[in-house]
């Protein structure tokens, strides 16, 4: 089963997950997004899909709109090799996702638990964050701690770093 919009919100229905959620139109990067003028309160996240350097490791990086990326730095932390962004393939093979469509949801359609989430280890648990339900057409709007809680529940790996 591959989850969609409609699959997240009831499962997060279903896990008693409070959320929200806000439809807009389709949005493919950042600036897009600020254009629709989101709450003030939440936080936006920019979510990057990323391997190693011999393509065996994969990471999905979920962090808030505004956090400088050091591939460098990251790979250090992570005690990974040089990091790069994944191919659109990749994308598709791992977390069923197509290009503008990255999204820690997508790690419901990682069967294969191939993919470990990196996140920021400075953002609070109580934090709202809004990112895509695996569709550009909404942003859902939940705890970074529902979040982390649900990963886990479905036995993701998960890595918080300093960012």
């Amino acid at each position: 089963m591959s989850f969609d919009k409609n699959s997240i919100y009831a499962l997060l229905n279903n896990k008693h997950i409070h959320f929200k959620y806000t439809e807009h139109r389709p949005v493919y990067s950042m600036e897009e997004l600020d254009a629709l003028k989101m709450p003030a309160d939440a936080v936006i996240c920019k979510n990057l899909f990323l391997r190693n350097s011999n393509g065996k490791q994969h990471f999905l990086l979920t962090v808030p709109a505004a956090t400088p990326i050091d591939l460098k730095q990251l790979a250090t932390s992570l005690g990974s090799s040089r990091l790069s962004f994944a191919s659109a393939e990749r994308l598709e093979k791992y977390l069923r996702l197509q290009s503008g469509l990255v999204s820690p949801f997508g790690l419901l359609n990682d069967t294969s638990k191939s993919v470990i989430f990196v996140s920021n280890k400075n953002l609070p648990p109580s934090a709202i964050i809004g990112i895509h339900p695996n569709d550009n057409t909404a942003t859902v709007w939940l705890t970074f701690g529902d979040l982390l809680a649900l990963l886990s529940e479905l036995q993701v790996e998960v890595k918080l770093v300093e960012m």
